[in-house]
């Protein structure tokens, strides 16, 4: 492209290339490059850059173009006019953009018949950026043209190659509700849930399980999401049990974060949460790895966090809710007691306002039980063993406790658990119990959250036996949560002079 070509006679052009374009019979590569010979590709482009003033020259142009690769012959020449490619698809004009977007989908229907790695040309131009450019500011007949190139190119063999365009689709999602909107109009999300669907290469579905992690971290990726077949394919991720762990692993982490947000019940019927929930409580049945069930139980607190979520988790028959209630006061697991003691304080509210922590009548009747019979079958025989057994454990798991106490002391009989057990009120109370910040700050908060049950029960505060308990909580929250002591004062250090 390094010659400079012109046509000294632009009517001459503009007939010739309508002719061309609105031929009826069929165009044989003969054909083009017979036409080429006498208007070389170089005139063409310089023409249709230079827009000489002669009224139909662009639209006749363009439609020539779209003819001309749209042959095997006039595909095999794309390779050499790539540079064109790039400058049509950011032209200010939407018919050149157009014709740049014809010219890709050729150079990808027929790469496999003239031997030139499209995929590569497309990656090394940097082209799908311009192409999901054009899907958002083109017009309409360009949104089209971009996305029919969009999707032949994800469809590609180069798997890599098509994680690379999911990437960019997933991108250009976040940014906003409006571009979401384009992009979900455009069935571009449907390459995602495809790629989902064909868990035999086992990188690119896990590339693609990222992707969809990303989506469900953006705000206004549920309503979208909602609408596709997404949680259907990740339960049944979940359910296969032929597939790697790690595989089932990320889908229920998505899962989990997903159904995480408030707004979720907005845009996703309660049946279509249980049935992944159903999926995921038999994961937990038929699983023996740890770092799955661990990793299914974190997916559980976090669909905990919201009250629907909470409500399903103990409402389903049998509660999928029991598996994290065992898990969170066995002891032989401490990855699997970590995780669960965590889920559960999510499902008792922690994470919730103080005014959103109970639930309904069902749901809260089955968080009692499923805590009282855990008890009962082990050797603490109430809750307050259960808890007092967690708080004496080391600082991490502690800190698990010191979350689940805050979220289930709203309940009453949790909180007379409590104060039945004069140890567990010491050590929430003890300013030398925690040394890190965040230790500090949830022990701190535990004490607000038990003071605050015990304040708002008339029954409780007017018994004289809990009188100290109200008065050593109080004195800890004056304290604050910083180490802030009795005797906080430095204290002179006298030493004796070393003589030599």
């Amino acid at each position: 492209m390094e010659e400079e070509y012109s046509v000294s006679d632009p009517i001459q052009l503009l007939e010739a290339a309508s002719e061309f374009a609105h031929d009826p019979g069929f165009l044989s590569d003969a054909s083009t490059q017979e036409f080429l010979y006498r208007f070389p590709l170089p005139v063409i482009i310089n023409a249709l850059q230079t827009k000489a003033d002669v009224p139909g020259l662009e639209n006749a142009l363009v439609a020539c173009l779209e003819r001309i690769f749209g042959t095997k012959y006039g595909a095999s020449l794309i390779p050499q006019y790539m540079p064109f490619v790039i400058v049509g698809l950011g032209a200010d004009s939407q018919k050149v953009r157009y014709v740049a977007c014809k010219t890709v989908s050729c150079l990808l229907e027929y790469s496999d018949d003239t031997n030139i790695s499209a995929a590569r040309l497309v990656v090394e131009y940097d082209v799908y950026p311009l192409l999901l450019k054009c899907l958002i500011d083109g017009d309409e007949q360009v949104a089209t043209a971009s996305t029919d190139v969009i999707r032949k190119f994800a469809g590609s063999p180069e798997g890599l190659g098509r994680v690379r365009v999911l990437a960019l689709i997933v991108k250009l999602f976040s940014i906003s509700s409006s571009v979401a909107s384009v992009v979900y109009n455009s069935n571009l999300l449907s390459l995602l849930e495809a790629e989902l669907r064909n868990v035999n290469d086992t990188l690119v579905t896990l590339s693609v399980l990222e992707l969809f992690y990303e989506l469900a971290e953006i705000q206004h990726s549920t309503e979208f999401l909602s609408r596709t077949t997404l949680l259907q394919i990740l339960a049944s991720l979940i359910s296969n049990g032929s597939i790697g762990s790690i595989l089932r692993a990320r889908a229920m982490t998505i899962i989990g974060r997903l159904l995480s947000k408030e707004d979720v019940f907005t845009f996703i019927d309660e049946s279509s949460v249980k049935t992944v929930i159903s999926a995921i409580d038999g994961r937990l049945l038929e699983s023996e790895d740890a770092d799955e069930f661990e990793c299914t139980v974190e997916a559980l607190g976090q669909i905990g966090m919201t009250i629907q979520g909470a409500t399903v988790l103990l409402s389903n028959t049998p509660p999928t809710a029991r598996h994290v209630v065992d898990a969170a006061f066995d002891q032989h697991g401490r990855g699997k007691q970590l995780a669960a003691l965590h889920a559960l304080g999510n499902i008792a509210g922690e994470p919730r306002s103080e005014s959103n922590r109970i639930l309904n009548v069902n749901a809260e009747e089955c968080l009692r039980f499923l805590i009282y019979e855990t008890a009962s079958k082990s050797s603490k025989f109430a809750p307050s063993g259960l808890l007092l057994s967690v708080l004496q454990q080391e600082s991490e798991i502690r800190l698990a406790g010191y979350r689940l106490i805050t979220g289930l002391v709203a309940r009453p009989w949790c909180l007379m658990e409590i104060c039945s057990r004069q140890e567990i009120i010491n050590i929430v109370t003890d300013p030398f119990t925690e040394t890190t910040k965040t230790g500090m700050e949830v022990r701190h908060n535990c004490c607000q959250a038990i003071s605050k049950a015990l304040l708002s029960s008339p029954k409780l505060t007017s018994d004289p036996a809990l009188a100290g308990i109200a008065a050593k909580l109080d004195e800890a929250i004056r304290r604050g949560p910083y180490l802030a002591r009795k005797n906080s004062e430095a204290q002179p250090a006298v030493m004796t002079a070393e003589r030599f």
